[in-house]
């Protein structure tokens, strides 16, 4: 029986390790999200689109990215805030594109504007098509 107790422990201490570990990931990932919205909320503005673009925006890269500057996907090799495709595109706007979100940004915002004119175009685009 003590056997058991101790077995029942481990495990239970091993849940509450794993739980913990993603609430600090997903606080931490939250964090990345909040800080990179408020470098890009300036940026936007600076173009001179409207806080009504931005909330097109924050969809948008919601769902690319979570606002990850890290987020990358495995399969087509978008990395990213704005999920750059090839990812070395963004080499473009900066030599630190891997990991500077302002980069990210700066270059997601200079292809929304060259290839859809605004963000809320681009969210369109996205909400019909799947990608953007």
């Amino acid at each position: 029986m003590p056997m058991l107790r101790r077995t029942g422990v481990l495990v239970l201490a091993a849940t509450l390790v794993a739980v913990g570990g993603a609430s600090a990931a997903q606080a931490q990932s939250s964090q990345a999200s909040s800080r990179n919205k408020s470098i890009a909320r300036p940026m936007v503005a600076e173009r001179g689109w409207t806080t009504a673009q931005f909330r097109c925006l924050e969809r948008l890269w919601a769902r690319e990215s979570g606002w990850n500057h890290r987020a990358g996907n495995r399969y087509s090799g978008a990395y990213g805030i704005p999920q750059a495709l090839p990812a070395h595109k963004m080499a473009s706007s900066g030599r630190d594109w891997r990991t500077n979100p302002r980069t990210q940004i700066k270059w997601g915002l200079t292809y929304i504007k060259q290839r859809y004119g605004q963000p809320c175009r681009a969210w369109a685009h996205f909400q019909s098509h799947h990608w953007y």
